[in-house]
């Protein structure tokens, strides 16, 4: 089959789960964008999102092969139709971060619902705001590179994102979320380039995606629940978190939070629950991780409850309850002798934490595990000795 006939059955296929083939297709060419990777085509995208949003039928915004520059971008609902967002070329931020303005968002998403957006990259040319957050020169606050707020019934499949200046994936207040074949990359040791971040929201299912960071591959912030993780290939980066949590008083929890399948690659942390050494209504509630490869981790199980990046925290004890977390099945190696640490807190102890089967070792030594005010029990091989 000719190459470019195979790439509309494709799309044709993809296109079909949810719509007719026949469906309007507005490509953002014929509403003025260039693929040059030079002119600004933001509002030529945002064209031809309000065509399509505007169609009684199912439409595909397409973006066709080519690098198309664009700045801040907006894509607001609700919308009347299905809309697949196809990507087949690459999206890239200005040269100058300047450019991207003090709104925080690149590419936003917001009140929007069945929406598919599929393939693509989108690069946004962190390295130069990097460098100015390194100099400790008056930089701008920087911009998240994909954000998704207020909706539902989202997927995001195929999708590459490089070089964020923050965090590459924000979702906030939605529901119904899957994010599936991600490819998420920045360097080591590029500041707060975490790969994603859920807050406020429920049912969202994260699989088949690779994250390589300079921050958490995910963090599963206040307000979340009924999340999935499944098939995760973390690192370099922070690991994948629950929080941090307790940063104020009236503060919403997490709960119904699985990982599975997942292998942590020289990452610094494994599976970890953070929250801040204060007063807060907060907690972290059904929790598994299971079925877990670390190799070479620093800190490969751990729960901190006395989470204080910079050290400036008041003298207080987490008010954040931690419960019913379960660990099975995890094995590999730690960079560090204490390969599993529970440092909870002395007002709220964590309780319902169960181990079954870990296995992680060091080279020519022991590994060892720490418990602080926590209650559980453990079954099964377990390497370090459990301190439950």
């Amino acid at each position: 089959m000719d190459q470019h006939l195979l790439k509309a059955a494709c799309i044709c296929f993809i296109f079909s789960f949810f719509m007719s083939c026949n469906a309007a297709s507005y490509n953002v060419v014929r509403y003025g964008a260039r693929p040059d990777g030079r002119t600004d085509s933001s509002q030529a995208f945002e064209r031809a999102w309000r065509a399509a949003c505007a169609s009684t039928s199912s439409t595909m915004v397409y973006i066709p092969r080519g690098v198309f520059m664009t700045k801040p971008v907006v894509f607001s609902g609700p919308c009347r139709s299905r809309i697949l967002f196809q990507i087949d070329g690459t999206i890239v931020a200005p040269p100058n971060y300047q450019d991207m303005g003090n709104s925080g968002f690149w590419i936003l998403f917001t009140k929007v619902s069945r929406l598919t957006i599929h393939g693509g990259t989108i690069d946004a040319r962190g390295s130069k705001f990097w460098a100015c957050r390194r100099t400790g020169s008056r930089c701008p606050p920087g911009v998240r590179s994909l954000s998704i707020l207020w909706s539902s019934n989202v997927v995001v499949s195929g999708l590459k994102s490089l070089y964020s200046e923050l965090i590459h994936v924000t979702v906030s207040d939605c529901n119904n979320i899957v994010f599936e074949h991600l490819n998420i990359i920045a360097p080591s040791r590029s500041p707060n380039t975490d790969g994603l971040i859920i807050q406020s929201s429920s049912g969202v299912t994260i699989r088949n995606s690779l994250f390589r960071t300079g921050d958490d591959c995910i963090a599963v912030g206040p307000g979340s629940k009924n999340i999935w993780m499944e098939k995760i290939a973390c690192g370099p980066g922070h690991g994948i978190s629950i929080g941090s949590l307790g940063n104020s008083l009236n503060e919403a929890g997490v709960q119904n939070v699985t990982v599975t399948n997942a292998v942590f690659t020289k990452t610094q942390n494994g599976v970890r629950i953070k929250s801040w050494a204060r007063d807060s209504k907060s907690y972290a509630t059904n929790v598994e991780f299971r079925n877990i490869v670390m190799k070479a981790v620093d800190n490969p199980i751990i729960i901190d409850q006395t989470y204080c990046p910079g050290d400036r925290c008041p003298r207080q004890t987490s008010g954040v309850e931690v419960s019913n977390v379960r660990y099975s099945n995890i094995k590999g190696t730690s960079t560090t002798v204490e390969a599993v640490k529970f440092e909870c807190s002395v007002s709220n102890p964590c309780r319902g934490i169960q181990m079954r089967n870990i296995r992680l070792t060091t080279p020519n030594r022991a590994t060892t595990s720490t418990c602080e005010n926590v209650h559980g029990r453990a079954s099964g091989q377990l390497v370090p000795k459990s301190c439950l």
